[in-house]
């Protein structure tokens, strides 16, 4: 009698997985447009740097960008990585990118980024340390 309860239970149990589909996966939303790229900082070395020199190349540079609508509004604010990289969705539109400048350098002067439906426009933005 135990034996057929069970024999049934496992039937039972059996029929009503083959019939559950399961949770259905939820994935979060990606993010199809905006603007990626880094920052540096250059030039490191005072002077003419001689053609093919490697030691003064210009430099990975950490810093906060404001990025404002064609309004002037501000859209958001983020912080560059620790390798002046960063990747910021966005809607297909016309940006103002204000990188924060250093005290009083480094500078980085204001640019204007056309993101377009669907694709990530490529950045860089390159701050001046003033050396010469």
């Amino acid at each position: 009698m135990v034996k057929t309860r069970l024999i049934l239970f496992m039937i039972i149990l059996f029929g009503l997985s083959a019939c559950s589909e399961g949770f259905p996966e939820i994935s979060s939303p990606v993010a199809s447009s905006g603007i990626e790229g880094n920052v540096l900082q250059g030039p490191m070395c005072p002077g003419p740097v001689r053609i093919g020199a490697t030691d003064c190349q210009d430099q990975p540079y950490q810093t906060k960008i404001t990025v404002l609508d064609a309004n002037n509004n501000q859209i958001t604010q983020f912080q560059t990585d620790s390798l002046g990289y960063f990747k910021i969705p966005l809607k297909s539109g016309t940006y103002m990118l204000q990188p924060k400048p250093g005290k009083p350098l480094p500078f980085a002067s204001d640019q204007t980024v056309v993101v377009l439906d669907g694709q990530f426009t490529q950045v860089t933005i390159l701050y001046d340390t003033g050396i010469r």
